[in-house]
């Protein structure tokens, strides 16, 4: 009867033992030099555990102190306002996403707290903003684990419930989603650079945000937008991400201006929100009465897609270059893709401008009812260039009594209004 015994003792000092290395310590027991009023600085050093800051104060890290969590609970957990954390480096914090594990956990009483300048590396989430207002995470450098599966990797930084955020200059890698936006209001993210992710930038139930001058790159998804309205997307960059370069789900009453999608790659992940991924530059789902203007879309399988109801948008001065198909678009009504005069520039346009104004004399319809027929059954792609298909494009254009709905630009643009956004960012 003895071991039975001997084992449940061992186990309980296995449990208590890796509670007690879970354990929050408080700041103040690491060996910090007062720099100032509430300004504390942590000297070079190796230091082991989880710690909570409950207090206001700055906390500045010298070069190569490096807070290691062992791969339990949080790196630091911020639960007081007006809180400064600069130059630290978070090593291998937990990885429970259930738990939501991060390198910083910013409790929502937190309010005002700025992360500045820190390293953080590891499975869990990188910053996570829970519930609270006017916090501002900037030149943070943030690395997942690209040896997990990107659903079993925390996003680089996660806000919940934030109003007032300010998330610049980031860079974040090899995460699951480089910034995800969940019932966030009010929010700036500007000048990130997010690779290699499954979402650049994430939005779900976000209104009033603004996304400026962020570039993503090799992601499953640039920019994902997703049930919300008002956002104000200007200047960002969407470089050889994979399957669509900028996804609106549902987004209403939003501007997307200046921004410049190249490269969006074929693939599909499974784990898409909507099917159909085959390397689209713009696609639009359900999304109505936006402003979709200046915006540079090339050297994608598909330039813009529209389907299920996405009407009313306002879609002028854009540039679609060099895709394998420019338009997809499948419903029963048309849209006019011109505003105020003014259309889109298309490199496959083959019309004429005989009185110099810039605009093409004819109009651009990009679609007809041999590329509905063609979307609708793909395996009739095997008679293309068949002399079948060559007859249904002549009867079309001889009786156009029988033409379907689709999009037409009344004045192409004859030259790209959008190369001066195709320099090369600072």
């Amino acid at each position: 009867m003895a071991r039975p015994r001997t084992l449940l003792i061992g186990c309980a000092w296995l449990f208590f033992s890796a509670t007690a290395s879970a354990a929050v310590l408080p700041i103040t027991d690491l060996p910090l030099v007062a720099a100032g009023p509430q300004h504390w600085r942590l000297p070079a050093g190796d230091y082991q555990g989880s710690f909570s800051i409950d207090q206001p104060l700055q906390l500045t890290c010298e070069p190569g102190a490096v807070i290691h969590s062992q791969g339990l609970g949080n790196g630091l957990l911020i639960s007081a306002a007006d809180v400064t954390v600069e130059g630290c480096t978070f090593l291998d914090w937990g990885h429970d996403l259930t738990a939501m594990n991060a390198a910083i956990f910013i409790q929502p009483k937190a309010h005002g707290t700025l992360i500045k300048g820190n390293h953080m590396r590891g499975q869990g989430f990188g910053v996570w903003v829970d519930g609270t207002a006017d916090v501002s995470v900037i030149d943070n450098q943030i690395q997942g684990d690209p040896t997990l599966r990107s659903q079993d990797r925390g996003n680089g930084i996660h806000l919940y419930a934030v109003k007032g955020a300010r998330v610049i200059g980031n860079q974040v890698r090899d995460a699951r989603d480089g910034i995800y936006i969940d019932t966030s209001n009010g929010n700036l993210l500007q000048g990130n650079t997010l690779e290699d992710l499954r979402y650049g930038i994430h939005y779900m139930f976000a209104n009033d945000n603004q996304v400026l001058d962020n570039i993503t790159r090799r992601t499953r998804t640039g920019y994902a937008l997703m049930q919300s309205r008002k956002l104000t997307v200007i200047g960002n960059r969407s470089e050889e991400d994979q399957n669509y370069g900028i996804l609106m789900n549902y987004i209403t009453y939003s501007t997307l201006r200046d921004n410049v999608v190249n490269d969006v790659r074929d693939g599909t992940t499974g784990d898409t929100m909507i099917t159909g991924a085959e390397g689209k530059a713009l696609f639009i789902y359900n999304s109505l009465f936006n402003s979709i203007e200046h915006n540079h879309f090339g050297r994608s399988a598909v330039g813009i897609h529209l389907t299920a109801g996405s009407e009313d948008n306002r879609i002028a001065g854009n540039a679609f270059v060099g895709n394998q198909r420019q338009v997809k678009y499948v419903a029963t009504r048309l849209q006019e893709w011109s505003a105020d005069g003014r259309g889109n520039y298309w490199s496959d346009y083959l019309g004429w401008d005989r009185n110099s104004d810039g605009l093409g004399d004819v109009a651009y319809e990009p679609n007809d009812n041999v590329d509905r027929l063609l979307w609708l059954y793909p395996q009739v792609r095997l008679l293309m260039n068949s002399p079948g298909i060559e007859l249904l494009r002549w009867v079309q254009r001889a009786f156009p009594v029988i033409k379907s709905a689709g999009v037409m630009d009344s004045h192409p643009l004859m030259k790209d209004p959008t190369l001066s956004l195709l320099k090369e960012p600072a």
